[in-house]
């Protein structure tokens, strides 16, 4: 659960795209030129066919439209790739709805609305993981919405669920009391963020008349003051059948599922409402009128926030009419040329002149108004001044001169191939439908908004520039941190306790409540994919796995390169990750801007990611441009050539990273857990810092990539739209003559010991109004024989935090923490068991004793078999939930073959997870859980902290 602003997880994407695609520009030569001008036409003649087919059917065709007697409207869509199916309810309720002195309160009702109904009187998180769906909620501005996806037998209990807390939700005194401390533990975790905290602070200069200043989750001091009776109220006037949108999609009948909607929904009576004059106007909505909206805004105005943090930031924000207004997709158009991608305006002049290291820009566009913001992190030691003024002079040239027909239509291109691919899931079509629904009042606006994307003009937004983004328009936010003095210590060392308490009694044994209040449901599974991928090996052996998917017109590439931070040598932590961030900076026939117009003119994208046993390689394009992205994933991996500047650039990137990780409670408490966990001749003691980042010289980069990128330690996945046979001849004249010599590099990592007793370590992060504490000891490596029965231990005593053991007692009864999880992270080697929890610096240590009761409970007396059968439909659900997901499937099989698992994994997982048995998951806890032999680290402020180290040592020797 948590807050959205303007459904930031699921950017414009979702309602832009274009048909515009143009000819890529090569400033190669030689017979790679001539090859890639030769599939340019290919792919754009395919692509064309994908995209008209595109427009007619991919985001709103075959909806259906109904509207119950009680006004109640259903948004209906049979998608049936997969047997899976997503049931959300949108309400038309946000922090809109508020003032003053109730701020946060749709927040806070989205909480409560997990604690029970009159009927079930149980956290309904426990009902949700039981049917095995991947089930939560945010609130936003203008909506609050729920959300499901389980596999198609669990339609119909979703559909009592969500009918149940709509109209007999429980909000009593005792709930509440608990759950305004957990509100305030989130609200304080976001607290943590500078960003965060500046991003409120200019919001509410932009918006001192208008709700949409006001931050969505609320205050602390409002949320202290909710009463029960104001929460009741809300509820009543709020969630009303003709105040919901129910959406529905995925793999069911539509004439059935109407038949059971109305039975179930149809008998729920509208609520006696008043009408607070935020009701919906549809025809306003449809129009785009906000009247007096922008008398609202106050502009020509900065503030300057000066308090402990990392990095310095800058936040702008320019108001911008609703989401209905016309020139909506003309100002979306405008802000993929200034800030999408590495050829984009303000890019070019931030980022690689080195004045900042991360730029963001978005164009909010709400029911009653908008804004376009822009977001930047100053490289160390550059003024915020000089980077404004900067920024403002290549607004002003824009508006000035004008854009280049390139640059529309790249960013159209961008924006059309972004909607078809963030929208390959079920979950994100359905939050398409809700989310236009509820903010323009048409779920099919998306087809409007369509159009007037292919009619932008480069005259459209030049002309939206000068309209809107004027110097006396915006108000600015600059972020200037304070020094960050860690507290000095005499004893900087880890303090070694040894646990006295006695663990035996109280139990916390969740009863037979699940199956009391569970919906009659047939709970067997069907399984997603019965269909193994083709699996070939180029004579250099590379290793690629095939699975043919024509559900949409697109392509995942996944792939893993044995090259990860494991490699890197003590003085030099960071390498890895600066050699897989530098691979598209340039190759020997192509430079770093060719590279990324190849792939933005398609809207392709192509990234690696370093982790600890590996370099992640992840791509996504349109099916007719996958030639194209083999082809630069081919050049880079085999022909990147670093060159100095951006190498450079990467450097300080890298280190202005560092800085923000080490003013993050959570990536400290991780990086010093590890830290302790293993000794320091281990591979995964090293982490990077300020003196090894800037030890590393071009050479090493250069020499690393050549050891280390093989393809004997290559593997390639790709699911989409394709013929495996054109693939594979694809992949073999990419990559069939890479050769390289020698042995691959091996590492042996030596045994590491469980804890033989407690280990605290407090690090100390001044300013952070919640601590983060992280606890827990080795673990196993994947193939181990216990995995799965681990697996399931997992689920039960941590991994969920609305349902879990751990979950039910720290956040629900005590009311400690926002959110709490535990996980067993494998590999190939052994990994590590360890609990997370974010909580007040008062209730920590509270927690950590409840935590560790718990851990002890379950390994000395077990699970029950409620919970073992419970945690395996949640098990086998969420998998099969996954596996109806690209992105996920195609991760899924690539990992798999890394592992070294056996080729039938991909679709026998769920019968070896239904084989667990409950002598196994109880002799796991056993062997497994040691709450007397753990490492803890809490980060946080001073207030926790019995023994303090030094946060200047980790940035500078490690």
């Amino acid at each position: 659960m948590g807050v959205l602003t303007a459904l930031h997880r699921y950017r414009l994407p979702i309602f832009v795209f274009s048909l515009c695609l143009i000819a890529v520009l090569l400033l190669s030569n030689g017979s790679a030129t001539s090859r890639m001008n030769v599939e340019s036409t290919k792919v754009n003649n395919r692509n064309e066919n994908i995209l008209k087919t595109t427009q007619r059917n991919l985001v709103t065709d075959k909806v259906r439209k109904t509207v119950l007697e009680n006004r109640l409207t259903i948004l209906t869509k049979e998608v049936h790739s997969a047997p899976v199916v997503t049931v959300q309810v949108w309400y038309k309720v946000g922090s809109r709805n508020e003032e003053p002195g109730v701020n946060g309160i749709a927040h806070q009702l989205e909480h409560m609305m997990f604690k029970g109904t009159k009927n079930r009187p149980i956290q309904f998180g426990r009902l949700f993981s039981a049917l095995g769906s991947d089930s939560n909620a945010f609130t936003s501005y203008d909506q609050t919405a729920y959300y499901n996806t389980a596999e198609r037998d669990k339609l119909n209990a979703l559909l009592e669920l969500e009918a149940d807390r709509m109209e007999n939700a429980l909000i009593d005194a005792e709930q509440l009391a608990n759950e305004k401390r957990v509100v305030i533990s989130e609200l304080q975790g976001y607290e943590n963020d500078p960003e965060y905290r500046l991003s409120q602070a200019v919001l509410r200069a932009v918006f001192p008349k208008h709700p949409y200043g006001l931050p969505i989750g609320g205050t602390k001091a409002d949320v202290e003051k909710f009463q029960v009776q104001q929460l009741q109220k809300y509820y009543q006037e709020f969630y009303s059948p003709d105040n919901a949108i129910l959406v529905i999609v995925g793999d069911f009948d539509t004439a059935k599922t109407l038949t059971a909607v109305k039975e179930i929904f149809g008998k729920i009576q509208k609520k006696d409402r008043q009408d607070t004059g935020n009701q919906e106007d549809t025809e306003t909505l449809r129009h785009g009128d906000t009247g007096n909206m922008f008398d609202n805004f106050s502009a020509s105005s900065s503030l300057v926030l000066r308090e402990p943090g990392a990095n310095a930031l800058l936040y702008t924000v320019y108001p911008l009419p609703a989401a209905n207004h016309p020139d909506v997709p003309a100002l979306d158009v405008m802000d993929y040329i200034l800030t999408e991608g590495r050829n984009s305006r303000l890019y070019q002049a931030l980022v690689e002149s080195g004045l900042a290291t991360d730029l963001t820009g978005y164009v909010t566009s709400l029911r009653e108004g908008g804004w376009y913001e822009l977001s930047v992190t100053a490289a160390s030691n550059r003024g915020l001044k000089k980077i404004d003024s900067v920024m403002q002079k290549a607004i002003a040239h824009l508006a000035q001169t004008g854009v280049t027909k390139a640059e529309l239509n790249r960013a159209q291109a961008q924006l059309e191939a972004n909607v078809i691919l963030e929208n390959r899931d079920i979950t994100s079509q359905a939050m398409l439908l809700g989310n236009n629904e509820t903010t323009t009042g048409d779920y099919s606006y998306t087809d409007s908004y369509l159009a007037a994307i292919r009619e932008v003009t480069v005259q459209d937004v030049q002309r939206v520039a000068n309209k809107y983004l004027q110097q006396k328009a915006r108000t600015v936010g600059f972020f200037e941190p304070s020094r960050i003095q860690a507290e000095n210590n005499s004893n900087a060392k880890p303090s070694s306790t040894q646990a006295s308490e006695n663990f035996s009694s109280g139990s916390t044994k969740l009863s037979g409540e699940v199956a009391k209040y569970l919906p009659v449901v047939d709970v067997t599974t069907t399984p997603v994919t019965s269909t193994l991928p083709q699996q070939f090996t180029l004579p250099n052996n590379l290793r690629v796995l095939l699975l043919p998917d024509r559900s949409t017109p697109t392509v995942t590439l996944s792939g893993n390169i044995k090259a990860g931070a494991e490699f890197d040598p003590a003085d030099k932590a960071g390498l890895a990750s600066l050699v897989a961030e530098n691979l598209m900076n340039g190759t020997k026939i192509r430079d770093v801007h060719t590279l990324a117009n190849i792939l933005d003119e398609r809207g392709a994208s192509l990234e690696f990611d370093t982790y600890r046993e590996g370099v992640e390689i992840e791509g996504k394009s349109l099916a007719g441009d996958l030639p194209i992205l083999l082809q630069i994933l081919g050049d880079v991996v085999k022909n990147a050539t670093f060159p100095a500047k951006e190498l450079e650039l990467s450097r300080q990137q890298a280190l202005t990273d560092l800085k923000q990780e080490l003013d993050d409670p959570a990536e400290v408490a991780q990086r010093i857990f590890i830290q302790t966990l293993y000794p320091q001749n281990h591979p995964l003691h090293s982490f990077p810092t300020q003196k090894s980042l800037r030890q590393i010289r071009r050479q090493d980069v250069i020499d690393f990539k050549e050891k280390h990128y093989r393809p004997d330690k290559m593997v390639l996945t790709l699911v989409g739209d394709f013929a495996p046979a054109q693939v594979r001849s694809l992949i073999e004249t990419e990559f069939g003559a890479w050769q390289v010599s020698g042995e691959a590099p091996k590492l042996q990592y030596p045994t590491v010991k469980t804890p033989d007793k407690i280990i605290r370590v407090h690090p100390v992060l001044p300013g952070k109004t919640q601590a983060v504490t992280v606890l827990g000891n080795t673990g196993i490596k994947r193939q181990d024989p216990r995995y799965y029965a681990a697996l399931i231990l997992n689920q039960i005593l941590g991994g969920d935090t609305l349902s879990s053991r751990l979950g039910t007692e720290i956040r629900d009864r005590q009311g400690l923490t926002y959110g709490i999880y535990s996980t067993f992270q494998t590999g190939k080697n052994v990994g590590i068991f360890l609990i997370e929890m974010q909580t007040a610096p008062e209730d920590t240590n509270r927690a950590i004793d409840s935590t560790r009761r718990l851990i002890a409970e379950i390994h000395q007396q077990g699970v029950s078999a409620e919970e073992l059968e419970t945690a395996k439909r949640n098990a086998i659900g969420n998998y099969n939930v996954s596996l109806a997901n690209p992105e996920d499937l195609s991760s899924r099989i690539l990992m798999n073959e890394v592992y070294g698992l056996d080729k039938e994994e991909l679709r026998s997982f769920t019968s070896k997870i239904a084989a667990v048995t409950l002598e196994q998951v109880n002799r796991a806890a056993r062997e497994l859980l040691h709450p007397d032999k753990i490492v803890v680290v809490t980060a946080g402020s001073s207030v926790t902290a019995k023994k303090n180290i030094r946060l200047k040592k980790l940035m500078t020797n490690g």
